[in-house]
């Protein structure tokens, strides 16, 4: 069965919010790594707390980018639109603003899964 114009805007928004996950799994991983570095104390059991809380968001993205988005699910749109766009607003103001990091790939998949999975939200059959 071909792949039409209308569900290939919400699967790509779901590849889209997939990568993000992906991504900051990784990104998590790193923080841990560094929290690893820092010397024991309340300073790394924060390091630890944030790649904790940056792992657990990544994998909640990831399983609601594949088990709701990927149908184009209105339930599945608002958590990943809620979760993605709350966790990198707090980048892009306390990391990539005060110039800690030029890296916008994270919040470059965001707007993306953001964009098509709106356009297949929008252009989804509405039923009574």
């Amino acid at each position: 069965m071909p792949l039409d114009l209308k569900s290939a805007t919400y699967k790509l928004g779901a590849i889209f919010f997939l990568s993000w996950g992906l991504l900051h799994i990784y990104a998590a991983y790193l923080g841990y790594q560094l929290a690893e570095d820092a010397a024991p104390g309340l300073t790394q059991g924060k390091l630890y707390q944030g790649a904790w809380n940056l792992a657990y968001l990544s994998v909640f993205t990831i399983v609601i980018a594949v088990a709701f988005n990927w149908r184009n699910s209105l339930l599945g749109y608002w958590l990943n639109l809620f979760t993605i766009s709350v966790t990198d607003i707090g980048f892009l103001v306390l990391i990539y603003v005060p110039g800690l990091s030029t890296d916008l790939l994270g919040p470059t998949l965001w707007i993306l899964g953001v964009i098509f999975s709106t356009i297949g939200i929008l252009t989804r059959p509405r039923t009574p």
